[in-house]
C-alpha cells in the first residue's frame, strides 16, 4: 500500500513543527505527506521549505479559505491507497501509520479507520474510559467520546477529524461537503464525511491503539474553544442536522434522529426538553443556545427541502 498523510494548516507554525516531527518518526513512513497551506500564510510556507529533505512533502494551496476547502484540496492531490488525516495541532504516535495500514490490509471491507486522540491542556491530559464511541443511537443521540475510547477495535458510525484515515477506493470521487457552514472551521465536517462513507456500505473502524496526542490550539475564527458564540453554535447545529439527514440510510432511523435533534438535542445545542431543563436548573444561557441551535436546524431543514 501507498500511504498519504494530509495535514491542513493555517498560521500554527509551532504546532505544525511538532506534527511534522511526529510524522517523520513514524515506524512505517508515509509515501506522501500533503500539507495544505494558504498562499497568504507566508510564515508557514517558509517553514515548510526546511522539511523537504526530511519528508516526502507536497504543499497544496486551497483556492478558497476554510477547513472543508483545505481538506478537499488535499484529497485532490492525494496518491495513496490509504489517506490518513490529522490536525496540525496533533502529533501521531510512532505506530500510528503502521497500525492504520494493518487494519486496511486485514479487512477489505474497512473503508475508514480512526482512533483515540489524547487531549493535552498544558501539563494536563484528559483521561477517562468510554466503551461507546462515535455512535448515533437509534433515536438520534450523537455520542462522540473519541478522546476517551478504550477496549478493542470496533465498528462505529462516525470518526473524528484529528485522527481518521480512508481507503482511497472508498472515497473516490467524494469530497467534504461544501454546503456545511462555518467561518474557518466547518465544525462536524468529519462526522458528515465519515457517515457518508458508512452510508455507502463501508465499515468504519475505531481502534483506541491508533492514537495521536492532540494539543487543541486556538481556532482563528468565530468558534473559539470554550466560549459561546451564537453564530458558531447555529453553524454547528446546521452541520450536525445536515449530516444526519443526508447520511443515515434507514427512513425510520433518519426521521427519529431528526425529531430528536429538535425535541431533545444536547446541552450544548439544546432542543425543547433541554431548554425546559435549563429553566429548571437556572442555566442563564440556555435560551441563547436553544435559539442558535433551533435556527441552525431550521435552516438545514429548509435547505434539504430545496435540495429535494
Amino acid at each position: 500500500m501507498k500511504l498519504t498523510i494530509i495535514v491542513p494548516t493555517y498560521n500554527r507554525q509551532f504546532d505544525l513543527i511538532r506534527c511534522l516531527g511526529a510524522i517523520a518518526e513514524q515506524e512505517r513512513l508515509a509515501d506522501q505527506v500533503l500539507v495544505v497551506a494558504r498562499r497568504d500564510d507566508l510564515a508557514t510556507l517558509e517553514l515548510l521549505t526546511e522539511w523537504n529533505a526530511k519528508l516526502p512533502l507536497t504543499v497544496k494551496h486551497p483556492e478558497l479559505s476554510g477547513q472543508v476547502n483545505a481538506l478537499n484540496a488535499g484529497l485532490s492531490a492525494a496518491v495513496g491507497d490509504v489517506i490518513a488525516i490529522t490536525d496540525d495541532d496533533a502529533a501521531p504516535r510512532r505506530n500510528w501509520l503502521k497500525m492504520i495500514e494493518q487494519h486496511f490490509e486485514r479487512d477489505s471491507h474497512v473503508g475508514a479507520v480512526g482512533g483515540r486522540d489524547w487531549l493535552h491542556y498544558g501539563s494536563d491530559i484528559v483521561d477517562g474510559s468510554e466503551k461507546i464511541v462515535g455512535k448515533v443511537t437509534w433515536f438520534g443521540r450523537l455520542i462522540g467520546n473519541h478522546h476517551l475510547g478504550v477496549g478493542p477495535a470496533r465498528e462505529v458510525d462516525f470518526l473524528k477529524g484529528a485522527n481518521m484515515s480512508y481507503r482511497h477506493s472508498a472515497i473516490e470521487h467524494s469530497h467534504f461537503d461544501t454546503r456545511l457552514r462555518g467561518v474557518g472551521a466547518q465544525v462536524s465536517n468529519d462526522m458528515a464525511f465519515s457517515m457518508a462513507v458508512k452510508a455507502r456500505g463501508w465499515k468504519l473502524l475505531y481502534d483506541p491503539e491508533v492514537a495521536v496526542d492532540h494539543f487543541p490550539a486556538p481556532r482563528l475564527d468565530l468558534d473559539v474553544r470554550g466560549v459561546f458564540n451564537s453564530i458558531s453554535a447555529e453553524h454547528t447545529a446546521f452541520n450536525q442536522y445536515w449530516a444526519i439527514a443526508t447520511s443515515l440510510s434507514s427512513g425510520f432511523r433518519r426521521s427519529a434522529a431528526r425529531v430528536f435533534q429538535f425535541l431533545i438535542g444536547s446541552r450544548a445545542l439544546p432542543g425543547y426538553l433541554h431548554l425546559l431543563w435549563g429553566f429548571v436548573v437556572l442555566d442563564p444561557n440556555v435560551t441563547l443556545r436553544w435559539k442558535a441551535a433551533n435556527n441552525g436546524r431550521r435552516a438545514a431543514r429548509a435547505q434539504l427541502r430545496k435540495k429535494n
